[in-house]
């Protein structure tokens, strides 16, 4: 059995290796319904199974309505907000590279706001191991990304979904880390998601027709997202944010390209290039400097 200082060393390693495969997920599931349809579906069962775990284990609920509040407002700003902007970003066109390029951009945004936020010190060890992080990213996604033949408007219609992703996952991880740092994460969680399909399911329904076609590929993309990526990592980047400061969580984000990269590779035998392999090794350095600083 793990002892607990070595299932903290390795919980940063499972939470990138599950999160990264979100894009493989998508990748099996958009062509086969609409991304916000997607991700209410994704969220229904998702409300279902934690509801049914954490009555089943006696899970206590937040002791306040005002800290179910701002558990609520992190699962918005980190479900509703990031993962629709993503999953709406790739159904416009914009390439899955690009999308986490922007995404990627996280850490930088973070490490400006927490000292002002949260009163966190961010070194210069810890600069410098964002920046080169972001220009590992850059190098990866770079090296097999492209928006063929978007003009400059088609391509900002493309970015939006995706900028609008960046600030919720900045928001959320700042917000969560001020506001509400430990909760119970099997009531933690139906708190979360509860809102994010509220919203989620009012957008959908004016913007998208809610058809889902649901073949072998849909449902296998489904059950993979509802457990392993909102159950499974989610759980994870909680952990983290409770135990660790704002910084070091979001340098984890820039692992992301790289990881689902490999996993493109393996799967589906999407080949990298020396400069994306270049890239991986400078963003791993980068978030091990950022990470000791």
């Amino acid at each position: 059995m793990m002892t607990a200082p070595l299932l903290q060393r390795f919980t940063p390693l499972l939470f990138v290796l599950l999160w990264s495969t979100g894009f493989i997920g998508a990748k099996f599931g958009l062509p086969y319904a609409e991304p916000l349809s997607f991700l209410v579906t994704r969220y229904v069962l998702v409300i279902g199974l934690m509801t049914l775990i954490a009555l089943a284990m006696r899970a206590p609920w937040p002791a306040s309505p005002l800290e179910a509040l701002h558990i609520g407002i992190t699962g918005v700003l980190v479900h509703a907000l990031y993962l629709g902007g993503v999953f709406m970003s790739i159904h416009r066109g914009l390439p899955a590279g690009i999308s986490a390029l922007v995404v990627g951009m996280q850490p930088l945004l973070t490490a400006a706001l927490a000292g002002l936020l949260l009163g966190e010190r961010v070194s210069a060890r810890q600069w410098i191991g964002l920046a080169l992080g972001f220009g590992g990213v850059a190098l990866v996604v770079g090296s097999k990304a492209g928006v063929d033949g978007a003009g400059g408007e088609a391509l900002v219609h493309m970015l939006i979904p995706a900028l609008a992703a960046l600030l919720g996952i900045t928001a959320g991880t700042l917000y969560q880390k001020r506001f509400c740092p430990r909760f119970d994460l099997r009531t933690g969680s139906v708190l979360q998601f509860l809102p994010s399909l509220a919203l989620t399911a009012l957008v959908a329904s004016q913007t998208e027709t809610l058809h889902i076609e649901w073949s072998g590929e849909f449902i296998f993309a489904l059950l993979w997202l509802v457990v392993v990526l909102s159950v499974g990592a989610i759980s994870l980047l909680n952990l983290l944010i409770r135990s660790g400061s704002a910084v070091n969580v979001a340098s984890l984000f820039y692992l992301t390209p790289p990881t689902t990269a490999l996993i493109a590779w393996a799967m589906f035998g999407e080949q990298l290039s020396l400069v994306a392999i270049a890239g991986m090794a400078v963003a791993v350095s980068g978030v091990w400097l950022a990470r000791k600083g």
